[in-house]
Parts: C-alpha cells; structure tokens; sequence
C-alpha cells in the first residue's frame, strides 16, 4: 500500500488530482472540513459550515481564584505558597480530591 498524501507523485499525477472532479486518490485535507462546495470552477462558501468559537460565561463560575489573589495581597501564605488559613478544598488529600472529582453531580460527568 502506497501512502500518496499531497507532498508524493509525480506533477502530471497532482495535476490530474486537481482538475479530475472524482479522482481515484482524493487530495488529503489533514482533517480541515470545507466550508463550501464546488461547481463548474468556482468555490461557493456556506456560511452555515464556517466553525464559530463559543466562548462560556464564566461570571457564575464556583472555582475560586480570587482566593489565591486575596491571600497573597492579605500576606496570608507562607514561604512555599501554602495558605496560612487553607479552605475545605484545600485541606483535601489527594486521594480523597479524586473520589470526590469522579462522583456523580459532580461536573466532570
């Protein structure tokens, strides 16, 4: 089995790739979709089929960042970075974080 993607063959062999409307060995688009269709030589864009980034709201957000930020404002850490006053969530083990990160409700699921 020969691998022909884009980079193998010869110029005659692309140039039969390209203009051929079906040809035996499609060109490999490394997974980019098309966002539109071609017809007699011209390329007609579908704006339905262009990706649209969906960026979340994060203002109800329950992470607590700020925490971090306070603390170290507040002189409130020590030496290494630990918290002088750790909450619930920090005062967690390792193992306990991941059982709790994996039960159902939780948002991992």
């Amino acid at each position: 089995k020969f691998l022909l993607y884009n980079k193998r063959g010869t110029r005659d062999f692309k140039e039969k790739q390209r203009t051929d409307p079906h040809p035996d060995i499609p060109i490999d688009k490394r997974g980019v979709k098309d966002t539109g269709y071609n017809l007699d030589g011209v390329y007609y864009e579908i704006p339905e089929k262009i990706p649209q980034l969906i960026v979340p709201d994060l203002t109800g957000c329950k992470l607590k960042p700020k925490k971090i930020i306070e603390d170290f404002k507040n002189n409130k850490l020590n030496e290494d970075g630990s918290p002088v006053e750790p909450s619930e969530e920090e005062l967690l083990d390792a193992e306990t974080a991941f059982i709790r990160a994996r039960q159902t409700g939780s948002d991992i699921f």
